[in-house]
């Protein structure tokens, strides 16, 4: 299917997916004005047309159905008249994000193989930033349910070679066959005048992808103008080969999706979204809500618990006409005449109390929830706090995030495969590299990994039972290396002992003797000797 001629940008088909995709962006975005947007309404931001007063509430709030219970959830609530509008954000989806991109690639996965020569390239690209773009596309894919990894090459601001980005969901309209991807969309915005909107969009399909630049409106996708109009494309037009075609010259995608986690329970039944991935936060959207609420509490507890005095006005000292009047604090005041009793000429002090303890045990209530909804442990995010531990204690009070970590990775080795293959194979096209593309093995690293001198302890047990070879030894050591580096790793090892040398004068075991037959050659060789008086 070729670009679109213009029309609704983006397509209609897509709403659902973008609303959703939009709320759990606020959430990971950690900002306050964002959630208020989403939950309050178009208007949220908006004013009055008469008295030109911020909006701070809006009609969808007092509806029923849908729109009202959304628009009623903690954030979308509305403020009483005269109130301001005070709520606290806690960070945690952003945080879980993260967390889930720690757990795949704090460390950098083993990309290996079989052509030395196609090895030794592909190390030098993994070198060049992969392991960082890895680490933002998998934080992507927590927080917004999956990613498209697109590879890239630019002989001018990037000689060295070809590498891969990230583009976020909500950018892509995709297209699949029986859940596989067979090409897609990526679209964005590089300039918004007023209501003129220019839009770049890009698509790939097997062996080629095709550019296009739009100038349209917020709603609408507009003409096709050509890519030479804006700075940003005009270096794509002299890599144009026919029309708004880039042949890429490789069969393969230059594009793929990785979903965070399937099944995707609330597109199930939207064919086009079915294949898609869903987020970390799916489902824990009202416990985060309440997050908020129970932290916001806390702080309206010590912002109206601070101490107030209630002075009488006989205290008070005139400023002057039109001035109005102060209470000076000082150590000691005159005594005042007055009918009234003298109760009433005290000085009133009050302060409500800050319920800390009930607001924070509601808050690791809910936290401990949304953590686990989110499919991790409460140790992975320090709240049965920072103690020592061994690697096997921390994945056994981890256990819950590495079953986690284990199932992504499930989704992650085949789309990290597919998409080095791809990367070789431009890399092989655009540059001329003497490389023989082919799908790597994936190996991910430990996210867990044991201090060396547990590790050391290990080794010296092992070798003090001899119930371990000098190879074990040196892979349990050293667990992130291959076969070759351990066997090297041995014979340096042998060098440096040296070999033993056996007793010429131990004494063999009878059975040793017996196997070998010494005893009786021994024998037969005394029974051959002749007697003395023979020989005389």
């Amino acid at each position: 299917m070729p670009l679109p001629d213009g029309g609704a940008w983006p397509p209609t088909a897509q709403g659902p997916i973008l609303d959703k995709i939009t709320e759990w962006s606020a959430w990971y975005s950690g900002d306050a004005d964002q959630l208020s947007v989403f939950y309050g309404g178009e208007r949220a931001d908006g004013f009055d047309d008469t008295s030109r007063r911020r909006l701070v509430n809006r009609p969808s709030q007092y509806r029923g159905g849908v729109v009202g219970r959304v628009a009623r959830w903690w954030w979308g609530e509305p403020v009483a008249h005269g109130d301001r509008r005070s709520k606290l954000h806690l960070p945690l989806a952003g945080d879980i994000a993260s967390t889930s991109a720690d757990l795949l690639f704090s460390e950098p996965p083993t990309l290996t193989v079989e052509h030395a020569a196609t090895q030794e390239r592909l190390d030098a690209l993994a070198d060049n930033g992969l392991r960082a773009d890895l680490l933002e596309a998998a934080e992507v894919c927590a927080a917004l349910g999956g990613v498209y990894l697109r590879t890239c090459w630019d002989r001018e601001i990037r000689p060295e070679g070809p590498w891969l980005s990230a583009v976020h969901p909500d950018a892509a309209v995709p297209e699949w066959r029986w859940g596989v991807l067979t090409a897609v969309t990526f679209w964005r915005v590089i300039a918004a005048d007023g209501k003129t909107v220019i839009r770049h969009l890009e698509r790939h399909e097997p062996g080629a992808i095709h550019h296009a630049l739009y100038e349209g409106t917020q709603e609408d996708l507009g003409r096709s103008i050509p890519l030479t109009e804006h700075h940003e494309t005009a270096p794509i037009a002299d890599e144009l080969t026919d029309g708004d075609v880039i042949e890429t010259g490789v069969p393969s995608l230059t594009a793929g999706y990785i979903p965070n986690m399937r099944p995707n329970r609330v597109w199930r039944a939207i064919p086009a979204a079915a294949p898609l991935g869903r987020s970390d936060f799916a489902g824990a959207e009202p416990l985060m809500d309440a997050l908020d609420e129970v932290y916001s509490s806390l702080m309206r507890d010590v912002r109206i618990g601070k101490g107030r005095l209630v002075v009488p006005s006989a205290y008070l000292e005139n400023l002057g006409a039109g001035q109005g009047a102060t209470f000076i604090d000082r150590e000691a005041y005159e005594a005042v005449d007055a009918l009234a009793g003298a109760d009433r000429m005290e000085l009133q002090a009050h302060q409500f109390a800050i319920r800390v303890n009930d607001h924070l045990t509601a808050a690791e209530h809910l936290m401990t929830q949304i953590v686990r909804t989110a499919g991790y442990s409460a140790q992975s995010f320090g709240q049965t706090g920072d103690v020592a531990a061994t690697a096997t204690e921390v994945k056994a009070r981890e256990r819950r995030s590495m079953i986690t970590r284990d199932k992504k990775t499930g989704y992650w080795q085949p789309g990290v495969a597919a998409r080095i293959e791809n990367l070789l194979a431009i890399d092989r096209e655009m540059f001329g590299t003497p490389v023989e593309p082919s799908r790597p093995r994936v190996q991910f690293g430990d996210s867990v990994s044991e201090d060396m001198l547990s590790l050391a302890n290990t080794a010296d047990v092992l070798r003090r039972a001899e119930a371990a070879s000098t190879e074990v030894i040196v892979a349990l050591l050293h667990p992130d290396w291959d076969e070759t580096q351990v066997t090297e790793e041995v014979k340096r090892i042998k060098a440096e002992r040296g070999s033993p040398v056996g007793d010429p004068l131990a004494i063999r075991p009878v059975s040793d003797a017996l196997a070998s037959g010494d005893i009786f050659a021994d024998e037969g060789q005394d029974d051959e000797q002749p007697d003395e008086d023979t020989a005389a």
